[in-house]
């Protein structure tokens, strides 16, 4: 059984309808044994096939009855796994938005795909067959060698010293599939990440006359992945071999011992044919369940991994209890008096780097735009990606204050309703460009969207494109250029009106001469807006109303660009060293 498979919402139920079901359906399966033992026996000592047709009836009844009950628990099993394979389906999209790129770079773009698409497909099988087998294993063993204890003790011993042994052989075996299935489940990861990277890279590798080359490093990873599951295959067909090969010399060492007593006139043969036709029944549950188990152990493994995203903490900082949540009296909203606070913040990635961000106590508000200035490594997208909700502080506290004082979490809905990130490389998702264009907000009319349009820059390009504004773009359609898609970026801004922007080196892979003209642009769009604009360009702090300088995580250094001039310190040094690089 999966770890958390019992935690399940609503799994309890279901699993005591269907221990119902199983009780109900090994009583039945013991009476057609009885049944078909009687009406064989009757024959064999000469009464008429018409005095034991209702042996005959009552088998075929019980046998339809079984077949019946086993749909009906498959059906409940079935609708209880899709229930819930779409219900963490939700819950990991809605977590994974909540958890943001940080931990999807991370976790790899792949493997996060397969786990939604595949991953859940195969939990969901997992589920709708465990839960069957996981009852039949507690119950139908148990009822069936209490009843054949009730007619001979010998063969309820066999039965029951055979039992045991299969269960600790399984487990033995489990532990080595489940070594086996971890080194599969790992390089199918592996597999994933490469195969979306290698996609979404080989327009770059033709480019660089590097497709071919490239061919060998997925040979090797399909390679590995290959060895991975033979050998995973191969503990499966050993584990069958040996279960199947025990349960049959144990059903045959019990037809054995009841030959020889029906020779010697020790047990009749009524009991002697129910004992025989019920021991094959006393292993079905484990035989069954030793052949699910390496089918599904895959989905057991993604499940878990699943669960370990949905229950990934999010929590930022520490706030009082009432507000941290999405409900509220009344809906908060950034005003011109609202604040941001930075309370001794700290970030390390692993317990063996550097901190990223140490000790920051900051403390900033209203309608500005805060520029963050530093080296590569100085904790410039580490900071943003802290205010933006997607990563969790080591140590301190981050919150923001409404106009009344009451503090409200970074991750909370309340503040991305009203932030729009833009990073370097905006994500442009297969669907329209109208599509891409209201993701901050899904109502907005054509008229809007051309309006937009003209005020980024980008009616030039959607004028000359076939369709216009619904032009397919993205992964599945037209490829843009990367000024077009930060000017997509920044009419999805402008168009969502939203009071809070936080920007991570926006222009960083863009020419200089396109950096200049989406500027102006963007400095209007800055305008009555709290924003947060981290880079290395320099030219873009003496329009800032307030600039923040780090150094190794620290804030070394704040204040107006006309302050920071007149102290001579770090701020200038930044200056003097991109001139140097200019010159």
């Amino acid at each position: 059984m999966g770890k958390g498979l019992i935690q399940l919402q609503g799994i309890k139920p279901i699993m005591a309808l269907t221990g119902l079901f199983t009780f109900v359906q090994t009583i039945v399966i013991i009476m057609q044994s009885l049944w078909l033992a009687e009406a064989v026996s009757g024959l064999f000592t000469g009464d008429s096939l018409h005095r034991q047709l209702g042996h005959v009836f009552g088998f075929v009844g019980a046998l339809v009855v079984r077949q019946l009950l086993s749909v009906i628990m498959q059906k409940i099993a079935y609708d209880f796994a899709e229930r819930t394979g779409r219900s963490m389906r939700k819950l990991m999209m809605d977590q994974l938005f909540e958890l943001g790129p940080t931990f999807a770079i991370g976790q790899g773009t792949g493997n996060l795909v397969t786990l939604v698409r595949e991953g859940v497909s195969k939990y969901r099988t997992y589920l709708e067959l465990i839960i069957p087998r996981m009852m039949s294993n507690s119950l139908t063993p148990l009822l069936i060698g209490i009843f054949i204890l009730k007619l001979d003790w010998i063969s309820a011993l066999i039965l029951g010293a055979v039992f045991p042994l299969l269960i600790i052989f399984m487990i033995l075996l489990g532990l080595a599939a489940q070594k086996q299935m971890d080194k599969q489940w790992a390089t199918y990861r592996v597999l994933s990440n490469h195969f979306v990277d290698s996609l979404r890279g080989l327009e770059t590798l033709r480019f660089l006359g590097r497709s071919r080359a490239h061919e060998e490093t997925i040979g090797r990873t399909s390679e590995r992945y290959r060895k991975a599951t033979i050998s995973s295959m191969r503990v499966a067909f050993l584990s069958s071999f040996a279960l199947d090969f025990f349960t049959m010399l144990s059903v045959a060492c019990v037809a054995v011992s009841l030959g020889l007593r029906l020779v010697h006139g020790t047990i009749i043969l009524e009991p002697a044919l129910t004992i025989l036709i019920l021991a094959p029944e006393f292993f079905v549950p484990i035989r069954s369940l030793g052949a699910d188990y390496h089918a599904t152990m895959d989905g057991k493994e993604a499940g878990e991994d699943i669960q370990r995203i949905i229950h990934t903490s999010t929590t930022i900082g520490t706030v009082d209890a009432k507000n941290n949540s999405d409900t509220y009296r009344s809906k908060p909203v950034w005003s011109a008096s609202s604040q941001m606070v930075l309370n001794q913040l700290s970030v390390q990635h692993d317990a063996e780097s550097n901190y990223s961000l140490e000790q920051l106590n900051l403390r900033i508000g209203g309608y500005c735009k805060i520029g963050i200035i530093g080296e590569s490594g100085a904790g410039k997208s580490t900071l943003i990606d802290v205010l933006s909700g997607f990563l969790t502080p080591t140590q301190g506290e981050v919150l923001w204050k409404d106009s009344l004082g009451e503090s409200y979490p970074l991750n909370s809905n309340v503040w991305r309703q009203q932030t729009t990130y833009i990073p370097q490389h905006p994500y442009l998702f297969s669907g329209t460009l109208a599509d891409n264009l209201r993701l901050y907000e899904p109502e907005a009319t054509d008229e809007q969207l051309w309006q937009v349009i003209r005020d980024t820059g980008l009616y030039d390009l959607v004028s000359q494109l076939p369709q216009g504004i619904e032009e397919p773009v993205g992964g599945a359609g037209r490829t843009l250029s990367g000024g077009q898609e930060q000017r997509v970026a920044l009419a999805r801004a402008l168009l969502g009106q939203r009071q809070i922007m936080l920007l991570d080196e926006p222009t960083a892979h863009l020419d200089i001469e396109t950096e200049y003209e989406l500027k102006q642009t963007m400095l209007e769009l800055f305008n009555n807006r709290f924003v947060i604009l981290a880079t290395h360009r320099m030219h873009w702090m003496v329009d800032m109303d307030w600039i923040i300088v780090l150094e190794h995580g620290q804030i070394v250094e704040q204040g107006t660009h006309e302050q920071l001039l007149a102290r001579q310190g770090a701020y200038c040094r930044l200056i003097d060293s991109q001139w140097g690089e200019s010159a």
